[in-house]
């Protein structure tokens, strides 16, 4: 053999025929597996394994002695704001307050038996407006139902004001051949 990578590759296999080629933590291929993508692989597999677990939710299963009054529980939750979420309402929130307040308006359907406006107001006088999605119009809520308005009429004004406002004038020849030459210069 004098090719000297025939030599190389004749060296190569000898070493993964070897006594050692079927005992120990080498891989077919001859090369080790770190063991930090072990660890890493095993840390992985155990995350992917408890996603089950964080996906699920606690289910609030309450007992109605009507469907009707499970109707009206469904609406209004879906209707109620959560007063620790942004934009989330009873029914979809997992906050803690969410669930006792879910618990607090299936007692008042179920068990003092109040419509929905007299549930609306009993919560609204604990928890403020923000527990309802449309607020009621008073002087200290003007401010949430005006501004739209006013955005919407100053748009108008301002867009009235660019459309009435006369067309540039042209430019006569010396002010064309001066900036001409200011933006040659440039």
């Amino acid at each position: 053999m004098s090719d000297p990578i025939a030599k190389h590759r004749a060296r190569a296999t000898s070493a993964t025929r070897g006594p050692r080629a079927s005992h120990g933590p080498r891989a077919s291929h001859g090369s080790r597996i770190p063991r930090d993508r072990v660890l890493l692989g095993v840390l992985l597999l155990g995350w992917v394994c408890t996603l089950p677990v964080w996906a699920a939710t606690p289910v609030d299963v309450y007992e109605f002695p009507s469907a009707a009054q499970e109707v009206r529980y469904r609406a209004l939750i879906a209707e109620l704001r959560c007063p620790k979420c942004l934009n989330t309402n009873l029914a979809g929130s997992d906050a803690p307050i969410a669930q006792d307040l879910r618990r607090t308006v299936h007692r008042l359907v179920t068990e003092q038996e109040l419509d929905d406006a007299a549930i609306r107001a009993y919560l609204q006088e604990r928890y403020g407006d923000f527990v309802l999605y449309d607020p009621p119009f008073r002087p200290d809520t003007w401010v949430l139902w005006l501004a739209p308005l006013v955005f919407l009429l100053f748009g108008l004004g301002v867009l009235l004001r660019l459309l009435r406002q006369p067309p540039a004038a042209p430019l006569s020849t010396a002010e064309s051949e001066r900036l001409r030459t200011l933006l040659e210069r440039e």
